[in-house]
């Protein structure tokens, strides 16, 4: 008995389907047949080769147009059938397919996602489809969940959304790390909780996964009140503002009164919309109510207005800008008109000085900016910019690399290429290009002279570190954004000798010299990486294994070796993963008194990890990574490399800026203090601090270095910061201000300022609509300044006081004060400057009538006027009412409405951030001019007034000095001399100076107006 032959398959073209083979058996009574007479097995698919003389053909490129070899081409079916794989042009080919076999066909190659096309035929036996494939990309979240507030038995929804090649279609939600069910909640990118108890607040976040890679969110907190339970107390919580010094507040001396302030917390939300996941408006905990109240100052009453009643309204929304100026890292020469780009989107250029400014879209968490030179000379800047998510404008200096002149290559050759050969040091490795691995975006192997840029960015050289692109960080498998340690980065520019067009490569081959690697441990994970410009995240390209190899004349040397092919993509880094990671606590202050109440918010502190040299911590090897973060009502926590096993492992080097103001770090020589630099012993001996003049008094003092050793838990004396676990970020971040950190300070040597109506200028959330408010618009704030130059023999106060001038509802009451004192001219003998600040004329906070402000300059000492500005003269003479000007020792004015400029004394500027706009003014006044910056006074350029200042005789006050122990009496005397002046007229019962006007009662205040936001609208300069 024997089998037959098997028949054809059930379906014998496109898809898998079934043989049949019988055999027959002559059954007798003594020899039955054992077994089945009939098998039925499946049979593999097969191409279509019954149609001699058809043929399928097309071709596979890129989504910008290059063409990609070795694509495998499917014929669609269940399952796919191979045809055919493209060659060196990206063309395939494939005979004997039969038109109408299939309907598409699909594309697949590794590193891509699979791509469709219909196939279209002419009727003549041929069969024509075009592919164009996207490069994978691991998903990246564009919509984060927000945090709510909601009553027990409301509803809530959570969104979140994710891009990315593949688009992602998975999600999953998770509450304090636990994943919920998806078949109980019923979610998707949406999640909706219905019938709300207390047991579900808690922290919600959500992750998105394709076959590329996952992506979690940032998380959001749900707070669940109880029937009844208000989120916004009445009760004001604390807030000191400093009084003027002739003001002592009580026995003690202190010269600080409570203001109070409302908490901007979040109050409970009604039912969100129809899909929960629009701009969901908000109610926040702000004043309600405030009160005046006269505060007795030297023999006089000082207005003040306090916070009397908290309540819930509508959140604020201040416009939340980065602004900044892009230049070159090595001549500073300036990124003149160079494209900007938020993710793939062009959004405006930079300014002819290389400024910019940038609105940040809503919902952003990363911000990451691209920015391009039209002429090629620099490397593309790809930056993770941060920015105050509660609004204000955060200052950025971009740098940008040069790119390396091009060298020529023949293209029929193998080349290398060193990577980081500079000041005498060893290569870190090299790019080997193999003969014929230059490619035209056709596929066409180019055989000429190649134009090739390698422009490498070595960590061996400290200054690189603000000229590398984006924030070092990756996504791993499960969607945790977590930082890399780079040991170099390198952009390629391969271009045609005499055309110049771009040039792609085939496969090369990168190695990298392990004697360059200092860390052994680092040896084994080292991997080869590639930058994504809109994600701003490092995307793998392959891992570098050991080779030896002896190249060339140089010693015999160990490499690690990886493969790379150089298509869409063009920088690339040699890092490794890194998980030996902490947060750093570092806080900034307005001045070195430390108060807690006296914190800055928006304050860039920047951290850049350093690779000591073993007992030489201030010599660092290189640099690993880099991070910046920006200071809110907490400080801020900044990530940084640490080790528990040896505390000089990795330094940390740190810096603070505001505004473009560095800031100073605490002293650290000649003798160490822990209560100043916020560190208790003997932790602060273990973390090495050193501020950067620590050896030599030369160096600046805005920087200082430390040890990031890891804190011991067992040691109660390392549980308590300024260095915190990766893992207890929360802990960092909600740190009492008694808890031990790191500080910075502003340097305000003699400055004040007061408002009647309180405002924190680094928290935007505090303004406050009032008529006497400084700052009328919380959307933009205009701040101006007078110079005034002074000839005597010393540095004297200069104060500015500020009262309404024209408006009914402020004439004659008091806005605030400013006191300056005026900085020597270093050119010229017995000569100072001061740029004082003044309230600008206006619109106030109703923006129905303007205000000219009444302004009066009065500087210390026995001065007298003996100057003013003829075009400044000119202008208040033209735009009446004229403020009389017959006391000498003082100067007022009616302040003009108009922006004058460097040419009238006056300074103006106008931005988001009012720190910000002060300090671009006061750089321009310093200068004497309106475009110029300078911190170096330049009293006889730009000059509104002068006085001519001299040593009293003893026993004798100044005016200055009157003004401050009897305010009504000088006052009265300026009035006598003054006549029927402007300062007459105002309302009898207004009390000059410290008194401003008696309390009319309460003033009605109004919050933020929820203005329209736009989004990444970009303003060059």
């Amino acid at each position: 008995m024997a089998w037959g032959a098997w028949g054809p398959c059930s379906r014998s073209c496109g898809s898998a389907g079934t043989r049949v083979r019988r055999r027959s058996c002559q059954k007798t009574k003594k020899a039955p047949c054992p077994g089945r007479p009939v098998e039925v097995q499946k049979c593999p698919p097969s191409p279509c080769p019954a149609c001699p003389g058809h043929t399928l053909q097309g071709t596979v490129v890129s989504a910008t147009g290059a063409a990609l070899p070795d694509a495998r081409i499917y014929l669609d079916g269940q399952p796919p059938v191979l045809v055919a794989r493209s060659d060196a042009r990206g063309r395939f080919s494939a005979a004997g397919v039969c038109e109408g076999t299939a309907a598409n066909v699909s594309a697949h190659r590794e590193g891509f996602a699979p791509g469709l096309a219909p196939l279209v035929t002419n009727g003549s036996g041929a069969a024509v489809a075009h592919l164009t494939l996207q490069r994978l990309e691991k998903p990246y979240m564009v919509l984060h969940p927000k945090s709510k507030v909601r009553v027990a038995g409301q509803e809530v929804t959570f969104c979140c959304k994710a891009s990315g090649t593949p688009v992602p279609k998975k999600y999953y939600w998770y509450h304090n790390g636990t994943m919920l069910e998806r078949k109980v909640h019923r979610y998707g990118h949406r999640l909706t909780l219905r019938g709300l108890a207390p047991e579900q607040a808690g922290t919600y976040h959500c992750k998105a996964s394709t076959e590329a890679g996952a992506i979690k969110s940032a998380p959001a907190q749900l707070t669940v009140l109880a029937q009844g339970q208000q989120n916004c107390k009445p009760e004001p919580e604390p807030s000191l503002v400093e009084l003027p010094s002739e003001c002592p507040q009580d026995a003690t001396g202190s010269r600080y009164y409570n203001v109070g302030r409302c908490p901007p917390a979040p109050c409970a939300g009604g039912p969100d919309g129809r899909s929960g996941c629009g701009e969901e408006a908000g109610l926040c905990c702000g004043v309600r109510r405030m009160e005046m109240r006269e505060v007795p100052c030297a023999g006089s009453l000082l207005p003040v207005k306090v916070v009397a009643e908290c309540g819930c309204g509508p959140c604020a929304q201040p416009r939340v800008l980065v602004r900044g100026r892009v230049t070159a890292a090595d001549t500073g020469e300036p990124l003149r008109f160079g494209q900007i780009f938020l993710g793939g989107r062009k959004v405006g250029f930079t300014g002819y000085k290389g400024s910019f400014t940038i609105e940040v879209p809503p919902d952003t968490q990363r911000l990451v900016v691209r920015f391009v030179d039209r002429q090629q000379r620099f490397v593309d800047a790809v930056k993770v910019l941060p920015f105050n998510p509660r609004g204000g404008a955060v200052y950025q200096e971009v740098k940008m690399l040069r790119k390396k002149e091009p060298v020529d290559l023949d293209g029929n050759q193998s080349n290398a290429i060193p990577l980081g050969e500079a000041s005498g040091r060893e290569p870190v490795g090299e790019l080997v290009l193999p003969a014929g691995a230059f490619l035209r975006p056709s596929g066409e192997v180019f055989k000429g002279t190649v134009k090739a840029s390698v422009t490498f960015l070595d960590p061996r050289d400290m200054a690189t570190a603000g000229a590398a692109s984006s924030d070092l960080s990756f996504t791993d498998a499960e969607g945790e954004i977590v930082p890399l340690r780079t040991y170099g980065m390198f952009a390629v520019d391969f271009r045609e000798g005499e055309s110049g067009a771009a040039l792609q490569t085939g496969p090369v081959e990168v190695r990298m010299d392990t004697g360059q690697v200092w860390m052994p441990e680092h040896l084994q994970k080292m991997k080869l990486w590639s930058l994504n410009p809109e994600t701003g995240l490092w995307e793998e390209e392959g891992v570098l294994r050991p080779a030896g190899g002896n190249r060339g004349k140089r010693e015999e040397r160990t490499f690690l070796v990886g493969n790379l092919e150089i298509r869409e993509r063009r920088l690339f880094n040699l890092d490794v993963p890194e998980d030996r990671r902490c947060f750093v606590k570092v806080r900034a202050y307005s001045n070195e008194k430390f108060n807690p109440y006296e914190q800055l918010e928006g304050v860039v502190i920047s951290l850049i990890n350093l690779e000591p040299q073993p007992g030489y911590p201030s010599n660092p090897r290189a640099w690993g990574r880099f991070d910046s973060v920006v200071t809110g009502p907490n400080g801020a926590c900044l990530p940084a490399f640490c080790d528990g096993q040896r505390p000089d492992a990795y330094s940390a080097y740190v810096t603070a800026t505001l505004g473009g103001e560095e800031l100073e770090a605490v002293a650290s020589s000649p003798k160490l203090n822990p209560n100043a630099v916020g560190v208790s012993q003997p932790y602060l001996g273990k973390l090495g601090y050193r501020r950067l003049d620590h050896d030599d008094p030369n160096l600046k003092k805005t920087a200082f270095q430390i040890n990031v050793a890891k804190p011991d838990p067992n040691n109660v004396d390392e549980t308590n910061g300024p260095i915190y676990p990766y893992r207890s970020l929360e802990e960092c971040e909600e740190a009492p201000v008694s808890a031990n950190h790191l500080r910075f300070y502003r340097v305000e040597v003699d400055k004040y300022e007061y408002n009647v109506v309180p405002f924190k200028e680094s928290d935007l959330t505090s303004w406050t609509g009032d008529y006497l408010s400084w700052w009328p618009n919380p959307q933009e704030f205009r701040a101006c300044f007078i110079k005034v130059r002074i000839e005597g023999p010393q540095e004297y106060m200069v104060r500015s006081r500020n009262v309404g001038g024209s408006h009914p509802r402020t004439q004659g009451q008091l806005y605030g004060l400013r006191d300056t004192r005026s900085v020597r001219d270093m050119l010229l003998e017995n000569t100072s400057g001061a740029c004082v600040e003044f309230k600008c004329s206006g619109m106030l906070f109703d923006q129905s009538l303007v205000d000219r402000t009444l302004v009066s300059i009065i500087p210390q000492g026995s001065c007298q006027r003996t100057a003013i500005n003829s075009l400044l003269r000119e202008y208040l003479t033209r735009h009446p009412p004229v403020a009389d000007n017959n006391h000498t020792a003082a100067f007022t004015m009616l302040a003009p409405v108009d922006p004058l400029g460097h040419n009238y004394g006056i300074y103006t500027v106008t931005d988001q951030n009012p720190r910000l706009a002060k300090e671009i003014a006061i750089g321009r006044c310093f200068d004497g001019t309106s475009d110029g910056f300078s911190r170096e006074m330049k009293a006889d350029t730009g000059t509104a007034v002068t006085f001519t200042c001299q040593e009293r005789p003893a026993g004798r006050e100044s005016f200055f000095q009157r003004l401050l122990t009897s305010p009504a009496e000088a006052l009265a005397e300026i009035r006598r001399e003054m006549g029927a002046g402007e300062m007459r007229r105002a309302p009898p019962e207004v009390m000059d100076f410290a008194s401003g006007a008696r309390a009319p009662g309460p003033t009605a205040t109004r919050r933020t107006p929820s203005g329209q936001r736009r989004m990444g609208r970009v303003r060059g300069q």
